[in-house]
Order: structure tokens, then sequence, then C-alpha cells
């Protein structure tokens, strides 16, 4: 495959012209339209898209204020934590299924939970490439990084070794169970044409650094995950701290927000 153009002239067609490679197949799979039944399933867990700030109650200390894409907890059932930790996912490096409520300390751990959308999304190397040069901060914080991504182990891996991002951080979701479980968007309209990506023009640089190794070969052989969008979550044990989900794709939760809440989390 030829080298990747990520001018910034380019830029805004990179995402297109990749993905409809693959969605324009001679006998390409079907593509739902619409969000999967599952999601039918958890209204109790979508997310809101309040254009204001809210706060969020940490126990009885402090509140926090989160950014306006942000969502308090209460849109949530108490149970969200619950539901998700029935999930199971990849791990990376080995293939194992995990569930999610093994991979962090369900009493007081601090996990920051990042959805990307696919491995072979551009806007996710790019995210995944900031995750890893923050990484020495969530540790000093008492942050635990887990970043789920959709497609299998091996794409996955592909990821994590041409970008690269640690495995032991690296989940795979095939069948996009955690999405579901969250309400996370999903469709044509929010993957190709949603004003929220045109942010990503804002960070041209941090892109070209991203695609250095980057491979299309990472897109998952299902080519209706390419449609699915992300989303960034904190939990301290099963308490939901912070919620957000993104509007379009490249369209991320400034991690600002993500170490102004863990910082003040009251520790025990």
């Amino acid at each position: 495959m030829a080298a990747i153009n990520l001018t910034f002239t380019t830029l805004s067609h990179l995402h297109l012209r990749h993905h409809h490679q693959h969605l324009l197949l001679p006998n390409p799979p079907l593509i739902p339209h619409h969000p999967p039944p599952s999601l039918q399933h958890h209204k109790q867990l979508r997310l809101s898209s309040s254009s204001s700030s809210v706060s969020l109650p940490v126990n009885r200390c402090s509140r926090i204020r989160v950014s306006a894409a942000a969502v308090a907890s209460s849109e949530f059932g108490d149970d969200v934590a619950e539901i998700l930790g029935g999930v199971t996912v990849y791990a990376a490096g080995t293939g194992k299924a995990v569930k999610f409520r093994n991979l962090w300390d369900q009493k007081q751990g601090i996990a920051v939970v990042v959805l990307l959308r696919h491995f072979g999304c551009i806007c996710c190397w790019e995210l995944a490439s900031v995750l890893k040069e923050s990484i020495p901060k969530f540790d000093s914080a008492g942050m635990k990084l887990i970043a789920v991504g959709v497609g299998t182990p091996d794409k996955a891996r592909m990821l994590a070794e041409l970008l690269p991002f640690p495995l032991e951080c690296l989940y795979a979701d095939p069948e996009r169970k955690a999405y579901d479980v969250l309400g996370l968007y999903y469709g044509i309209g929010r993957t190709f044409f949603n004003p929220a990506s045109l942010k990503v023009f804002s960070r041209k640089d941090s892109l070209k650094k991203a695609a250095k190794n980057y491979t299309i070969d990472a897109t998952p052989a299902d080519r209706s995950g390419v449609l699915q969008q992300g989303g960034m979550f904190v939990f301290r044990g099963k308490e939901l701290l912070y919620a957000r989900k993104d509007e379009g794709t490249g369209d991320h939760a400034p991690l600002e927000d993500i170490f102004d809440v863990c910082c003040k989390v009251p520790v025990t």
C-alpha cells in the first residue's frame, strides 16, 4: 500500500478514502444504518449531549467541573459498572478473554477507560499516541489506563507494535459489547459527516506523527465496526466519575478534563 499522504489539504479525505475502499467491496457485508438491537436494552445508560458544563459530586467531597460534552453520572443507572463489568474483552498481547470487572480494583481503584473507534482508524492512532505519552502522568496520579478498540486481538497488536502502544493497556472488543452497554454513537452520519470531526484540523501535526507507521490493515474484518464511535470514562471502583462519548470521528475527550477529575478525587 502506498504511503499515506497526511498533508493538511488531504487530511479531510484520508478517513473517507480508506474506509470507502472497504465499504464498497464487490460483495460488501451488510452495514446496519441503526445501532445494534442490543442498544435498545440499555437506554438508561445513554449519555446526553448537553452543551453546558455540569458538576459531578464525588462522595461528599468537592464537586468536579467537566466539559460541555461530558454528562453527569446520574444519566446512567447505579449498576453501570456492574453491567460493564460483565462484558468480555480480549487482551491484545495474549488474546485471552477477560471480564471488565477484572481490569481494575473494583473497590477503590481509579481507571480511565478509553473506547477507541477501531484499530484501523487514524484518529484512534493519534489518540493512542497521546495516551501513551501521558502514561507517566496517569501513573503518578494513581490512574490505570485501559484502552479498548473494535476489532480482534491481532488487529490490536498491529496498532501496539507499529505505533507503538503498551500491550498491557490494550484490549479488543470485536462484538462492540462495551460500546453497546455504554450507548456510544454509531452510524454513517456520525462517522463521516458530523461537524465535531472538524476539530481534527487543529491537530494535523499530531496526526502526521501518529501516521508514521500507520496501516489500514488494522481495520476490523467486520466492516460494520468502522461506523462505531468511541468515548472516555473514569471510574473509582464501581463509581462513575466522568463520562463522555465522542460526537464524531476524532472528537476525543480533552485529557485535561480527565486529569482534573482524577486529581480532585479524595485519596482514602
